[in-house]
């Protein structure tokens, strides 16, 4: 699990605390008769009496167990579990006892109903439409689907998505909501053409009615009788329980006024309407008031809440040091510091929140990040107490002190490479560079000229003079440029001005030439979506350094073997006495000569016109870095499944395969001398044999204290800080933000796994009627999961 303080959530825990009382009930639906109700609570099921009172436990699974349905007879429950790494329908006797499993797909599903009968079991999934249907399934649109309750063969029953679906006592109608597009479920006060509407199945006809047709949500409708069903609807901004007829006769009857959260899980049994309202189950009779239930709750942890946990990998940032022989990253949101031969690592931080943005202080004698504390984020540096001990890794006293730390959020620190400034983001949207000794600040970068999406979407880098940088300006969502910036604001040059994406700029050749990717020539995202692939290209800034990237391969040989020649004659005609003599000037006059020879030119006038794209085909591309001789390009390539290494010699042409990694993602960084490539991928770091074609992993032992109540309050409190400071609606759609935290943070207790902590987000989030806004959560991975094969064939039901 990683504390990923982002809207897109990944982290895993299985934990329950024992309580009396409890406020984030789930998935909450009542009895036929309407004497029971059954719930979802911290991952397992429960059920208690219609009147409230002690609850039942039904489940005791270290899974999710939550969307419990009724069969009419009130003997069997269905429900979604996730116990083979997806979500499965299971069936268990409603008084508890082992659980039977139903289907076995790798996509998850849901249960909606029993039939009519109980013979059958209706569910949500993602499968495969039937061979004669042309709409290829979505992911986020669910179609209908049914098998039977003993088990035994699925089949498809509607070949467009439905959600939440009812089916009257003669089981000759079934109720639906559509869903017309991947808007979050938990998304509230929405008005759009995208909202969901009820329709009406026939199935002797075979024919479907639309009921309800209005610009604001309409779901989850119950049938009542053969004329009039209940659903919740969003008329008043706000979703509340209407009565409706069937032939819309009359005007539709609204049964509950709540104005601030949604009504959600109706359901009704035994002349009883059951539902949930912010976390609490209440149960009302047509026309009378609804009654809040007390629910006890008496059950035990089912895992430690604080314990230590092994760090072997999870890697998501990586910076080597200058010395080559350690490496700082992020696992779990820690900052840790590794040795590159062996398994000594040394974690220097410990907190809930988390660090990101690792690097490397001048000469390497710190290690600098950012964290979100005291609701922003702040910069920090690790630094080794006794000074004979030379290394992070093997250290046994380190101390932290703040190195940016205010009121605005400051985060992405890099230094110079010679350590007398430090450029960083502030305020999330502007760039400034600060002189270490004077404590000067220069803007570069203000919030006219950048936007911002998450944290850390800026990229910037030094030059190797100290004097430039190269940064990624994102001012739109269409395109991006590379800019190249004095770093005491005193030039700013947009390289590209191309209107398509050029990112990620890399200063190489000691700083005479820069690498960017682009996707100029490759298959173009529109409109932000879609799949975009890219090329690596350069630009050249000086004249010598192109001239000498156009000679051929022999040319190349020819103009090194004259150069050594003319240094041989040139030191033969040179005395002894003289070599000596210039020795001790040479030595004397080092610092300024070296610092004169190492200072930047740029040929202003025709740099731009010197680019050049070095890869040969346009892919998805990770990474790219170029060899130390500078004539070999090494980059991470997706061209099928996964992402492998590539090479091209950039005289020759000549490209391959150099490693295949079966990657989803990586990045490339060389040491200092670059005479080590390091790989990370897949959360771990290697070490590349590129003469070899091979890979070793660098070791990590590393451990590190887990406090599942802390990490969690920290997530909600990064969601939050993050969604105020960035909204891009002043008045956050009439919604008052402040509230909303005193809402929701007292549930955070409440929510007993990662699943019920992302809905609990999404439904903070949801608050501000923003499309796709919502937390994440992929599932746990356990050994052995569910893997459907693809057996190339369309399915003929």
């Amino acid at each position: 699990m990683n504390k990923l303080l982002s809207i897109c959530l990944l982290f895993m825990c299985g934990s329950m605390m024992a309580q009396s009382e409890s406020n984030w009930f789930r998935s909450i639906q009542i009895s036929p008769d309407g004497s029971e109700i059954v719930f979802t609570h911290k991952g397992d099921l429960y059920k208690v009496a219609a009147s409230g009172g002690e609850a039942q436990q039904l489940t005791f699974h270290k899974a999710h167990d939550h969307k419990a349905v009724w069969s009419k007879d009130g003997k069997k429950l269905a429900f979604a579990s996730d116990r083979y790494g997806n979500f499965d329908i299971f069936t268990m006797d409603s008084d508890g006892g082992a659980a039977t499993r139903l289907t076995f797909h790798s996509n998850s599903e849901v249960p909606y109903s029993f039939s009519n009968d109980d013979a059958m079991v209706y569910f949500g999934a993602i499968r495969q439409d039937d061979s004669a249907h042309r709409q290829y399934p979505h992911r986020s649109q669910t179609e209908l689907y049914s098998v039977a309750a003993g088990g035994g063969k699925v089949d498809m029953v509607f070949t467009f998505p439905v959600e939440d679906v009812n089916i009257n006592a003669a089981g000759t109608q079934f109720l639906y909501h559509d869903k017309k597009g991947g808007e979050d479920y938990w998304r509230k006060h929405q008005n759009s053409s995208i909202t969901r509407d009820i329709w009406l199945y026939d199935v002797a006809a075979d024919t479907h009615t639309m009921i309800t047709d209005t610009d604001t949500e309409a779901r989850s409708p119950i049938f009542i009788d053969a004329s009039t069903f209940y659903y919740l609807g969003e008329q008043d901004g706000t979703f509340n329980i209407y009565k409706k007829s069937m032939g819309g006769a009359r005007a539709d009857e609204q049964l509950t006024d709540y104005d601030m959260h949604p009504v959600r899980f109706l359901s009704y049994g035994g002349k009883t309407i059951c539902y949930g309202y912010h976390g609490d189950i209440y149960t009302m009779q047509e026309g009378g008031q609804a009654t809040k239930l007390e629910v006890k709750i008496k059950t035990q942890d089912i895992a430690n809440n604080d314990k230590f946990i092994s760090i072997r990998g999870g890697v998501n940032e990586m910076a080597v040091s200058p010395n080559g022989k350690e490496i700082a990253f992020i696992a779990r949101g820690e900052v840790f510091v590794t040795s590159v031969n062996e398994a000594y690592t040394k974690r220097l931080t410990n907190t809930p929140e988390r660090e990101r943005f690792v690097t490397w202080g001048p000469e390497g004698k710190s290690v600098v990040y950012s964290s979100e504390r005291n609701g922003k984020w702040s910069v920090y540096k690790s630094e080794i107490t006794r000074k004979e001990e030379p290394f992070f890794y093997a250290a046994t006293l380190i101390k932290e002190t703040p190195v940016l730390e205010n009121k605005k959020d400051n985060y992405l620190p890099k230094y110079s490479p010679d350590g007398k400034k430090l450029a960083y983001i502030e305020g999330r949207r502007s760039l400034k560079v600060i002189d270490l000794a004077t404590n000067k600040e220069t803007t570069l970068l203000t919030p006219d000229d950048l936007f911002h999406m998450s944290d850390g979407d800026k990229y910037f880098t030094w030059s190797p003079d100290s004097k430039w940088l190269l940064v990624e300006w994102d001012l739109l969502l269409n395109n991006s440029e590379v800019l190249l910036m004095a770093a005491d604001g005193s030039k700013r040059v947009n390289l590209n001005d191309s209107g398509y994406y050029d990112y990620s700029p890399k200063w190489v050749n000691n700083g005479e030439q820069m690498l960017w990717f682009s996707n100029k020539n490759g298959l173009k995202s529109y409109a932000t979506s879609g799949r975009s692939e890219v090329d690596v290209y350069s630009m050249f800034f000086t004249q010598e350094s192109w001239d000498k990237f156009n000679l051929s391969k022999d040319d190349l040989k020819l103009q090194e073997e004259v150069k050594k020649e003319l240094e041989k004659a040139k030191k033969a005609a040179e005395g002894e006495e003289d070599k000596k003599s210039k020795k001790k000037d040479k030595k004397k006059s080092k610092g300024d000569k070296e610092s004169k020879e190492n200072l930047l030119d740029f040929d202003w006038e025709r740099m731009k016109d010197r680019t050049k794209r070095l890869t040969i085909h346009s892919s998805s591309l990770g990474d790219a870095v170029l060899s130390k001789g500078g004539d070999t390009l090494y980059y991470l390539s997706r061209f099928e499944d996964k992402m492998n290494l590539w090479s091209t010699n950039l005289r020759t042409k000549e490209t391959k395969m150099v490693l295949k990694l079966g990657a989803n993602f990586g990045s490339l960084e060389w040491d200092k001398k670059r005479k080590t490539l390091y790989l990370l991928s897949n959360g771990t770091i290697s070490k590349l044999d590129l003469g070899k074609g091979s890979k070793k992993g660098v070791k990590i032992a590393g451990e590190m204290e887990f406090d599942v109540a802390a990490e969690r309050k920290a997530i909600f409190d990064h969601v939050w800080i993050r969604t105020k400071a960035i909204f891009y609606h002043p008045d956050f759609h009439g919604i008052d933000w402040d509230l909303m935290k005193k809402e929701y943070e007292p549930i955070i207790s409440q929510a007993g796994n990662s699943f019920e902590m992302t809905e609990l987000l999404s439904e903070m989030l949801g608050e501000l009627n923003v499309s796709h806004a919502g937390a994440r959560y992929r599932g746990g991975r356990i050994d052995n999961a569910d893997a459907t094969a693809s057996l190339g064939i369309f399915m003929d039901y």
